[in-house]
C-alpha cells in the first residue's frame, strides 16, 4: 500500500462530502447541471464585499516596497493590531496585537493551537454534531478525540454531558458557534455556565483546560441575533477563525488565532503558537491577504442574502413535514432524517437528483446536512423534487 494504513482508514471515514460530489458529477452528465440540486459543499456563492475589491485595486496600483517578502511568523503588526482592535471592542478586554497570530485559514489556526498545547495521549472533547476534520487535526498532534453530544433536540450546549466527558487527560474542548452543521448560536448564558464549570474542573484536576472557539461564521447571524465574544466568559479561551465566510475568501486561506489576554500563562502560549506556526510549514499567512484584510475587519458579506435562502428553505421543508431546528446563523440546515438510516435517506434523495450529506459524516446518525450557500434559483427549482422526496419518504405535508 502506497499510503499509511491509518490514513487509508481516515480517507474512508472522511469521504462523505467527496462521495456526494462525485455522485453529483455523474448526475450532471446525465440530466444536465440545472436539473441536479447540489447542497453538499459549504462554499460561499456570494462575492467578497466591495471594500475588498477597492483595497485589492489600491494595493495593485500602489504596491508597498517589500510587500511580498517574509515577515514576522506571527504576521504583520498592522494586521494583528487591526484584528485585536475589533476583538478588544467585542470582548471589553485589553486584546492587543501580541495576542494574535495570522494563519492559513481556520484549519491552519486549529492545527497551530493543537500542536502548541497537546501532549501525546491527551484528550480533546468535540461536540456532536461536529466538523469531521476536528478528529484528524487532533490526531495530527498526538491527541485523542473524545465525543460528547449537544442537546439532541436543540443542538445547544449540554453542560452536564461536557462535564461527564472531562477526565484527567482532558486538555481542550472545541466549540463552533454559529455551528457547522446545525447553524445554532450558543448564547451568553450557556458560554458563561461552561466557563464556570471548566474553572471548577480545572481546580479539581489541577490542570489547564482550553476552549478552542472555531468562529468562521461569527458574522453570519440572523434575526438580529448576536454571537457572544467568548473571552469575558471563558478564561482559557482561544479563538480560531478565517475570512472564508464573512469576506467570502475561502480560496485565499487567510485567518488568525487569538488568545484571551486573561489566559493563564498567555505569553508562553503565544510564544509556542508562533513557533508552531513556523515549524508546521505554514511559516506565515499569505502576505497579500494580510495586507488586504487589515483594512476589512469591520466589513462583511451581505448576510441578508443568506437569511433569505434560509427562510425559503426552512419554510418549505417544514411544510413538507421535515423536522429541523431553525438556524441562527452560518448557512446550513440539519434536519432529522425521515428514515432511520440517514445514509439510506441520502441515497433516496439522489433518485430525485438532490445531493445531501448524511449526519453520519458529522458524528450524528439520523440527520442530514443541507448547505444553502447556493444560488437562490437552484433552491426554488429544487422544491418540486423535495416534495416528491418527502412523499416517497413517508412524510405528511403540513
Amino acid at each position: 500500500m502506497a499510503i499509511a494504513t491509518k490514513i487509508a482508514g481516515f480517507i474512508e471515514k472522511a469521504s462523505w462530502i467527496r462521495r456526494m460530489f462525485e455522485e453529483g458529477e455523474k448526475l450532471r452528465k446525465i440530466h444536465g447541471a440545472d436539473q441536479v440540486y447540489d447542497f453538499t459543499l459549504g462554499n460561499p456563492d456570494v462575492e467578497p464585499p466591495r471594500e475588498f475589491e477597492a483595497e485589492f485595486l489600491r494595493l495593485a496600483q500602489h504596491p508597498l516596497p517589500g510587500m511580498h517578502r517574509y515577515m514576522n511568523n506571527a504576521g504583520y503588526d498592522e494586521t494583528r493590531n487591526a484584528v485585536a482592535e475589533v476583538l478588544a471592542e467585542a470582548a471589553g478586554l485589553p486584546v492587543n496585537g501580541s495576542h494574535i497570530v495570522m494563519t492559513c485559514g481556520a484549519g491552519g489556526a486549529l492545527n497551530v493551537v493543537l500542536k502548541t498545547i497537546l501532549n501525546p495521549g491527551e484528550e480533546v472533547i468535540i461536540l456532536a454534531p461536529y466538523f469531521v476534520e476536528y478528529k484528524f487535526y487532533i490526531d495530527n498532534h498526538g491527541g485523542v478525540a473524545k465525543e460528547a453530544w449537544t442537546n439532541r433536540e436543540t443542538f445547544q450546549l449540554d453542560i452536564p454531558a461536557i462535564e461527564a466527558a472531562i477526565t484527567a487527560k482532558t486538555r481542550a474542548l472545541i466549540i463552533c458557534s454559529p455551528n457547522n452543521p446545525t447553524g445554532v448560536i450558543y448564547p451568553t448564558a450557556s458560554l458563561q455556565a461552561l466557563g464556570v464549570m471548566l474553572q471548577r474542573k480545572e481546580r479539581d484536576l489541577a490542570r489547564q483546560i482550553f476552549v478552542i472557539s472555531d468562529e468562521p461564521y461569527a458574522r453570519i447571524a440572523y434575526d438580529g441575533k448576536h454571537v457572544p465574544n467568548i473571552f469575558p466568559l471563558v478564561k482559557n479561551a482561544i479563538i480560531v477563525t478565517s475570512h472564508s465566510k464573512d469576506l467570502a475568501l475561502p480560496g485565499e486561506r487567510i485567518g488568525y488565532l487569538a488568545a484571551n489576554p486573561r489566559m493563564q500563562e498567555v505569553e508562553q502560549f503565544m510564544e509556542g503558537a508562533i513557533f508552531c506556526n513556523r515549524v508546521l510549514g505554514f511559516v506565515n499567512a499569505p502576505a497579500l491577504m494580510q495586507r488586504l484584510v487589515a483594512k476589512l475587519q469591520r466589513a462583511s458579506v451581505d448576510v441578508g442574502e443568506y437569511q433569505l435562502k434560509r427562510d425559503v428553505f426552512y419554510r418549505n421543508l417544514t411544510e413538507l413535514g421535515f423536522q429541523l431546528v431553525k438556524p441562527d446563523g452560518a448557512f446550513y440546515l440539519f434536519p432529522k432524517s425521515p428514515l432511520a438510516d440517514d445514509i439510506e435517506f441520502v441515497r433516496l434523495a439522489q433518485k430525485h437528483r438532490i445531493l445531501l450529506v448524511p449526519g453520519t459524516g458529522f458524528g450524528a446518525p439520523g440527520f442530514f446536512r443541507i448547505a444553502y450557500c447556493v444560488d437562490k434559483s437552484m433552491i426554488e427549482r429544487s422544491l418540486p423534487a423535495w416534495r416528491e422526496l418527502a412523499q416517497e419518504a413517508g412524510l405528511k405535508l403540513h
